[in-house]
């Protein structure tokens, strides 16, 4: 199915995302992931590209097919382009089709720090034209989106600008990057609204349960903190079981306001951990 198609029908729309193993060889420890998470009934699940963009290695067409065809949960390939030829996007391209991938998510990507950095493709809308200019009937187009705006824009205002031109080049849905304030996504997608942008959004949430991802996941995300979610951390920070309990009750409580509020979609970043996107299902179900 064409994921557009879902939000035409649906409301909210719910997905999880996966990425993954680091080493090849352990590709089928995220099959057992899989299987845990359909328990979520989400209406979709993406994978991650490769870290690196390096496509040798790259075990995202293969994990987003067998979601597919042995789970029968549709799912989005993430797709990079910022360490990527347009032959390299041109090859990853025909796995998808040959896979059967009807749905990418378009992205730049990070910038390998070990890999050189090719230069066919500097933004995420230059994929999204090629990848209409190679299949535009095949592939539906994804894209990401960033409540408080993209790190390296000015200002919110001329980051949605910009999105303007991923809609332009095709992306037809949004998801969003993750984010712990309500707020900011209300005022996103109002100001987005305003400007033109009419596709729907679907809210990135990432439930915070372990110290760990307190000082990478959150630091690297540029996230604003709000007071409540602060007061959560300074509380329970050492101690696991409380921070776990708390971390899912503050996802579950972002989610059900969303929700609440009309939000198109939720995507739900798992970290490929079943027990906390399980425990989050479980709350919100009823209003799913």
């Amino acid at each position: 199915m064409k994921i557009p198609e879902l939000y035409e029908h649906k409301k909210p729309v719910f997905s999880l995302e996966i990425f993954p193993p680091k080493k090849k060889g352990n590709i089928e420890s995220i099959y057992d992931t899989v299987e845990q998470l359909a328990h979520c009934n989400p209406d979709f699940i993406s994978v991650t590209y490769g870290a690196g963009g390096n496509l040798a290695d790259n075990s995202t067409c293969e994990i987003a097919s067998r979601i597919k065809k042995q789970y029968g949960i549709e799912s989005v390939a993430h797709l990079t382009c910022v360490n990527s030829s347009k032959e390299d996007v041109e090859e990853m391209i025909g796995r998808l089709a040959e896979a059967d991938i009807e749905n990418v998510l378009a992205l730049r990507g990070d910038i390998s720090e070990d890999g050189e950095m090719k230069h066919d493709f500097h933004h995420a809308n230059e994929l999204a034209i090629e990848v209409q200019r190679k299949c535009r009937d095949n592939l539906e187009i994804l894209g990401a989106c960033y409540p408080e705006g993209h790190y390296e824009s000015k200002s919110l205002d001329e980051d949605i600008q910009n999105l303007k031109y991923k809609i332009g080049a095709g992306v037809k849905v949004l998801i969003t990057q993750l984010f712990f304030d309500n707020q900011c996504f209300y005022e996103f997608v109002g100001k987005a609204r305003m400007m033109g942008i009419k596709v729907p959004v679907s809210a990135g949430i990432m439930p915070i349960v372990n110290s760990r991802q307190i000082e990478r996941t959150v630091a690297l995300s540029g996230a604003s903190l709000p007071h409540d979610f602060t007061k959560m951390i300074s509380l329970y920070e050492n101690n696991p079981e409380k921070l776990f309990e708390a971390g899912i009750q503050y996802a579950v409580d972002q989610i059900r306001d969303l929700i609440i509020n009309g939000v198109d979609g939720i995507h739900l970043y798992t970290m490929n951990n079943p027990k906390v996107a399980l425990k989050v299902y479980e709350k919100i179900e009823d209003l799913l």
